[in-house]
């Protein structure tokens, strides 16, 4: 049975398209107040290009290479080739690759440019700690990421960052004020406006970019929960992983913060100051939201005459 579950709640779509803007509206200010040259704007949109597309082609590669992960046969993971053959043929899709992280550190992502080069990556830790029921949760809400193409999101807003990143510190070597109007006793931004954007535009291209990462793990929880039929397995494994997470994080390398975004839950330990730059919401603002879900999905199942699905226990 092929089934369209592609489900935008709590208006994150528009969320994201408003992020976008915003960051678009950053790289023009930024880009005017460096004197608005086409030559400059022209170079910060090739390398905003050459990166997306470079973090968008090679994103199964990459993620995979930086977890040390290998693919298995149906005879290493049944259980998981049971699930995602279900799941996918349930959502009409192309059946992905399979992947084990050989780390403590309960977690899963997917990637891939598209649903034919598609991969989900499974940790040794997450395999452990999760029953069956959870881990169909989860690999519901992976191949949400999918399906909803946040590859592509995150690698254009991953770009973009990098654009507005740069835009910032081109104001050292630019100054600030538009070149035919600037004069010694009036330049623009002035030094310390330049000072402020080198610093604030970095900052507030992540913070941006982190807002969307939140908005479409909220999507991939939502879609993912309604492929399952069941939101409550995936708030279950939720607060098993973040607890898992915190009492085994992920080593910090350069490859692990490049794939962490695209993991389910926060694999580095998240304290203090570091929650405001997290990639992911609030684990029980998502357990909260999927258990509103379900109340919600089992008060129409009684409307409808249907009753409750029999469900494995969770525990």
């Amino acid at each position: 049975m092929n089934a369209k579950v592609k489900v935008h709640g709590h208006f994150n779509g528009l969320k994201t398209t408003l992020l976008f803007a915003l960051m678009w509206g950053i790289v023009m200010l930024i880009w005017w107040a460096t004197g608005a040259q086409r030559s400059t704007l022209s170079i910060y949109i090739v390398i905003g290009l050459a990166t997306t597309f470079g973090s968008y082609w090679f994103s199964d590669k990459l993620a995979i290479a930086s977890m040390g992960a290998r693919e298995v046969s149906e005879q290493e993971a049944p259980q998981i080739y049971q699930i995602v053959r279900e799941l996918s043929a349930k959502a009409g899709k192309p059946m992905p690759r399979i992947y084990i992280a050989p780390t403590e550190s309960p977690n899963a992502f997917a990637t891939g440019r598209n649903e034919r080069h598609a991969a989900v990556c499974c940790t040794q830790g997450i395999l452990q700690i999760l029953n069956g029921r959870e881990l169909r949760g989860v690999l519901g809400h992976e191949l949400m990421h999918v399906y909803n193409h946040d590859i592509l999101t995150s690698a254009i807003a991953s770009a973009m960052a990098t654009v507005i990143t740069y835009l910032g510190y081109s104001l050292m070597y630019f100054g600030g004020g538009n070149s035919r109007n600037r004069d010694s006793a009036s330049s623009g931004l002035g030094l310390i406006g330049v000072l402020l954007s080198m610093v604030l535009a970095p900052i507030g291209a992540s913070l941006i970019q982190m807002a969307i990462s939140r908005t479409r793990e909220y999507d991939a929880d939502e879609d993912g929960s309604r492929l399952t039929e069941d939101p409550e397995a995936l708030a279950s494994a939720l607060n098993k992983i973040t607890a898992g997470a915190q009492a085994a994080p992920l080593a910090k390398t350069a490859g692990t913060q490049s794939v962490s975004s695209m993991m389910i839950a926060n694999p580095f330990s998240a304290e203090g100051f570091s929650r405001l730059f997290s990639t992911h919401p609030p684990t029980a603002d998502r357990i909260s939201r999927l258990m509103t879900m379900a109340q919600e999905m089992h008060g129409a199942q009684v409307a409808s005459g249907a009753g409750a699905p029999a469900q494995v226990p969770l525990a």
